[in-house]
C-alpha cells in the first residue's frame, strides 16, 4: 500500500515528512527471509535489509519499519565473501544492483552461456524483465549492495533447471 498523502494535503507536514524516512539505524539484517535457499548449500545464505516494499522474498508487510511501495522495491543485501545469489529470473520486472561495499560477480545467463562481470564500489547493473541472473561475492570481506525491483510486489522468481535452486521451496 503507498505512503497515504492525506496527512500531506491536509495534516501535519512534520509527521508526514517522518513517514518518507527509513534510517539505517531502524534497518535489521535479515537472515532468515532467503534463509530456506540453504537447502540448496550455505553459499546461499544472505541477509536482506529492507528500506521500501517487501519484495518477493515474503510477506512483511506488517513491519512497521518498511517504507510502503508505490511502485519498486528498495533493499540492501549483505553478501558474505563466498556467498551466492542463485541463478533466478524475475519475469515481472527490472532488477538492478549497486554496489556500496566489496565487490560482487554478476552473470548474465541464456541457456547454456552466462556472461561474468565483477562490478566493485558503486556499480551497477540492471537486468530486463525476463533475462536471468546470479550473483557472487568473490571476495574475502562482505559485500553491501542494493537492489532495486521495478514494481510494488515483485512475483516469486523462477530457477531454472540449471540452477541449484530448482525445485527448493520456503517450506
Amino acid at each position: 500500500m503507498p505512503i497515504e498523502t492525506t496527512e500531506y494535503q491536509s495534516g501535519d507536514l512534520g509527521k508526514f515528512t517522518d513517514s518518507l524516512i527509513a534510517t539505517k539505524d531502524s534497518r535489521e539484517p535479515d537472515w532468515d527471509t532467503l534463509g530456506f535457499q540453504a537447502k540448496a548449500g550455505d553459499q546461499f545464505k544472505r541477509a536482506q535489509i529492507r528500506y521500501v516494499g517487501s519484495g518477493a522474498t515474503g510477506n512483511h508487510e506488517n513491519d512497521s519499519r518498511i517504507l510502503p511501495s508505490g511502485g519498486f522495491t528498495f533493499s540492501n543485501m549483505l553478501l558474505p565473501p563466498g556467498a551466492e545469489g542463485p541463478e533466478h529470473t524475475h519475469h515481472d520486472a527490472e532488477e538492478a544492483f549497486f554496489v556500496l561495499e566489496g565487490q560482487v560477480r554478476v552473470g548474465v545467463h541464456r541457456g547454456d552461456d552466462v556472461e561474468y562481470r565483477t562490478l566493485g564500489y558503486r556499480d551497477m547493473i540492471v537486468v530486463p524483465a525476463g533475462v536471468a541472473r546470479s550473483l557472487k561475492n568473490e571476495g574475502d570481506t562482505d559485500a553491501l549492495f542494493c537492489v532495486v525491483i521495478g514494481t510494488q510486489k515483485p512475483q516469486v522468481p523462477t530457477y531454472p533447471e540449471t540452477s541449484a535452486m530448482h525445485g527448493v521451496t520456503r517450506d
